[in-house]
Formats: structure tokens, C-alpha cells, sequence
């Protein structure tokens, strides 16, 4: 057993999020949004290298020494897998472990609008998960992922840095590939993709214009995509998507993306009023016509009013979600406030 199992197991019995070693501090975790330091000796520089360097393949040292920081994979059996990132940093090296359960969690136990669920029995378009970083985002493409298994059977391609949840065979074949180790870049394993016979692609960073552009293109041919976008609403995500082009293809991609998108679904974890863990706020549009025309007319500052006259429909915008927890008292109103965007409604 590695010397930084004992560490991991720690966090993950304790039901923490993250576990931070870094050079001149001592063990921190992330319980509940909040950071809380471990009563342990301060680690040097030799022990943060040491107990790094026992997880990782001699090829991971050589990129970690090449970069100056890395993304990786690590699993303690029958326990949990984390997603890993080493930096160097002024003090030395920094270590950051993101706990991930070995089970994938169910739609229904993260409590996601209903609606989530009809959105995976697409067939073809492009479904976009977005929020900030921690908000749960690669979780819920997970379950997405693995009700579409459980129900269908389709081949389903991710493309991930790194690797988080291991999907098994069920009704359908998943496939999985990790940045560096299977493929060079998201856009790569895109171009790639399209000659694999996939019905679902699960992309897990838009993070640059191929990506994007090779990710409108195969929802507009036929295959159901599933990404995630760092952005703070559904309106934002548009502009974001659009404003990544250079002018001259705007129009372009306005209109593909007017055709193609199903729905954006934007994530806040937010604590509970009982301390006893984060309640999750989803704000949820959908690709209906009128949302469609507005994307396709430049109106996308219409976007909100669509989505608050929508909710029959499964619609919901952010500060109505959190307005729900707060009347169910899972919140408490300074935190509702904190965490809207109009505070002046829950002043």
C-alpha cells in the first residue's frame, strides 16, 4: 500500500471532496464546501515528492518534470478513485485529490430536475452541464452516462482528462479514453470519434474552439453529445459558445447551435441550513422553438424571460431553484442571498 492511502482512505470515510497536500502546510480537506486543516506534521518538499512519486508511472514523472503540472487517475480498491493534479508551486509542489466514488449515483440520489432523465433519451444534439469548478458538474454526466447504459443500447465514446467514473458494460458499450494516455486533445479524439460508429459522446471540457466546433458539428450529425462549459448560466453558456468564433463564423455557428442544442443544465452546490452536507440548485433551459429563435435572432438577453415562463415546460432559472430550497428551509436566507444572482429578491 502507497504511503498516501492512508490519507486518502482518510477523506474519503470522512466524506470530504478534496484533499490538499502541499509543501509547508499541513493536510487540508474539503468537507461540505469548507476547507479544514488536518492535525498533522508539516510536509516538506522530500515528503510531498516522495509520497506523489510512489503513485506515479515513470512516464508521469517525466510530464509532471517537463510541465511543471499534471492531471492524473488514481484508485484504492474497493474504496474510491480520485482525480489527481500536482503542481509546482513557490513552496515546492502542491497536490490536489478530488474523491470520486467507486458507484456512480443515480439521478434520482443527486436530486436533479426530472427532466434530466427525458433529456437522455435524445437521440442526436447537444446537451451542455455548466458551473463553476466543484459544483458537480463531471458527477452529473456521470449518472447521465450511466442511466443512458442502463437503458439503451448504444455506443457510448467519453473523452476525459483524467478518467473519474469507470462505467461498466451494461445494456450498451462504453468506451472511455484519458488525455495523454489514449488520445492528445479533446479535439482529437473528436475528429477520431465520428469514424467510431458513436450514438453518444460525452466530451468533458469544452475548453477551446476545435473542441467546441468539432462538438456542434457531430450533435448537428446525428450522435447526442454531452460536454461541460465553466460559464454561470444557460444564457451565458450561448454567449460564451457564440463569442469563441471569430465574427465572420458567429452567424454559423448561431445557427447550428439553434438547431442543435437540447438543453443546459447550470449547477450551485449550495450548504445546507442543517450543516449536514450541500443542496444542489439546478437552473435547467431547454431547446424548444422560441429558445431556438432567439439563439438563431441575437436575442439571447431573452433567454432568462423564457426560462422563468417555462416551467411547465421543466424550465427553471437559478434564483427560482434556489427560492424553492429556501421555502423548503434546505437553505437558510443568507445563504440563498449569497448564492443569487438578483440578492435584492431575498433581501
Amino acid at each position: 500500500m502507497a504511503q498516501i492511502d492512508s490519507v486518502l482512505q482518510m477523506a474519503a470515510k470522512a466524506r470530504a471532496s478534496d484533499v490538499h497536500i502541499a509543501s509547508g502546510s499541513q493536510f487540508v480537506l474539503r468537507h461540505f464546501g469548507k476547507l479544514k486543516p488536518v492535525q498533522s506534521p508539516v510536509i516538506t518538499v522530500e515528503i510531498a515528492e516522495k509520497l506523489l512519486y510512489e503513485i506515479l508511472s515513470p512516464g508521469q514523472r517525466q510530464m509532471l518534470d517537463q510541465n511543471l503540472q499534471l492531471d492524473f487517475s488514481y484508485e484504492i480498491k474497493e474504496m474510491a478513485r480520485f482525480r489527481g493534479n500536482a503542481i509546482r508551486q513557490r513552496r515546492g509542489l502542491d497536490i490536489t485529490f478530488r474523491v470520486i466514488p467507486l458507484q456512480i449515483p443515480a439521478l434520482d440520489e443527486l436530486r436533479i430536475p426530472h427532466v434530466v432523465k427525458k433529456f437522455c433519451d435524445f437521440h442526436q444534439g447537444i446537451i451542455l452541464v455548466t458551473g463553476a469548478t466543484g459544483q458537480g458538474k463531471t458527477t452529473t454526466m456521470a449518472s447521465m452516462i450511466d442511466y443512458i447504459n442502463s437503458r439503451r443500447p448504444v455506443h457510448i465514446l467519453t473523452v476525459e482528462d483524467p478518467i473519474e467514473f469507470v462505467h461498466p458494460t451494461r445494456k450498451g458499450v462504453v468506451n472511455q479514453r484519458q488525455l495523454g494516455a489514449h488520445t492528445l486533445s479533446f479535439a482529437n479524439a473528436l475528429r477520431a470519434a465520428l469514424r467510431e460508429d458513436p450514438d453518444v459522446i460525452m466530451v468533458g471540457e469544452l475548453r477551446d474552439l476545435d473542441t467546441i466546433r468539432l462538438a456542434v458539428s457531430a450533435a448537428e450529425t446525428g450522435h447526442l453529445v454531452i460536454g461541460t462549459l465553466a460559464t454561470s448560466s444557460a444564457p451565458k453558456t450561448v454567449d460564451r459558445i457564440i463569442d469563441s468564433f471569430p465574427p465572420d463564423e458567429q452567424n454559423q455557428i448561431r445557427a447550428m447551435l439553434a438547431g442543435s442544442l437540447r438543453a443546459v443544465v447550470t449547477q450551485r452546490l449550495l450548504p445546507r441550513a442543517d450543516g449536514k452536507g450541500l443542496a444542489l440548485a439546478c437552473e435547467v433551459m431547454i431547446g424548444t422553438v422560441p429558445v431556438s429563435n432567439l439563439i438563431r435572432t441575437e436575442r439571447t438577453f431573452q433567454l432568462k424571460s423564457i426560462m422563468q415562463t417555462g416551467r411547465a415546460q421543466g424550465m427553471m432559472a437559478m434564483d427560482d431553484a434556489i427560492d424553492d430550497l429556501l421555502r423548503a428551509r434546505v437553505v437558510d436566507k443568507p445563504t440563498a442571498r449569497f448564492w443569487a444572482e438578483n440578492k435584492k429578491r431575498f433581501a
